[in-house]
């Protein structure tokens, strides 16, 4: 497409676009995938060390002891 393209060739290229995601969309509902992104993640942090870490972070957090943020050096 042009630098500057015409509205017919932005409709055009549109059109292209919309028909890919219709077909993409289609393609979805016919054969849908038989688990989920959370599924195709979960355990993959499960060896990395930071996680635990963050885990604790977030729980510390949920139970209102923020003071886990504080850095080492306001402690």
């Amino acid at each position: 497409m042009a630098n500057n393209p015409s509205l017919e060739e932005r409709i055009t290229a549109l059109e292209q676009d919309f028909a890919t995601l219709r077909a993409e969309l289609k393609e979805q509902e016919t054969n849908p995938q038989t688990t989920n992104w959370l599924q195709q993640i979960t355990g993959s942090f499960k060896d990395e060390p930071a996680f635990d870490e963050v885990l604790a972070y977030g729980r510390a957090i949920r139970q209102g002891d923020e003071s886990i943020l504080k850095s080492e050096d306001e402690k």
